[in-house]
């Protein structure tokens, strides 16, 4: 059984998620899965199905060398007048998306304090 045999689930899975940029192929008895997934979120998917493949991943046949596009985040510090549509239009992003990436930290978005550390969504 060839490798891409072994962990077609695996491939097929990176395909179906729309891993940009997916290469697959075999050498030196290694399988090498390449490409650009979307999210964090699909990432762990291939990570997930790999580890039901290869379960303590004793076998050291696959390399997964996987990037992620969204969730690409910048620091800010809140400053006195700052609102979250000021923070979003000086970097190109709504205040939703800002609202969503701290969530943790904002409890209502009308009322931000100078001093707490944001994360901006990458445009």
């Amino acid at each position: 059984m060839s490798l891409q045999d072994k962990y077609k689930e695996l491939t097929n899975l990176a395909s179906s998620l729309g891993v940009a940029n997916l290469q697959v192929r075999e050498q030196d008895n290694v399988l090498y899965v390449d490409g650009t997934a979307k999210s964090s979120e699909d990432k762990e998917k291939l990570w997930s199905a790999y580890g039901k493949i290869d379960p303590d991943f004793r076998s050291a046949d696959v390399v997964m060398n996987i990037a992620v596009t969204e969730g690409a985040t910048t620091d800010y510090t809140v400053v006195s007048g700052d609102s979250l549509s000021k923070i979003g239009k000086k970097h190109g992003v709504s205040w939703q998306a800002i609202y969503e990436a701290n969530k943790d930290v904002i409890k209502n978005p009308d009322l931000i304090q100078p001093g707490w550390k944001l994360k901006i969504p990458t445009a």
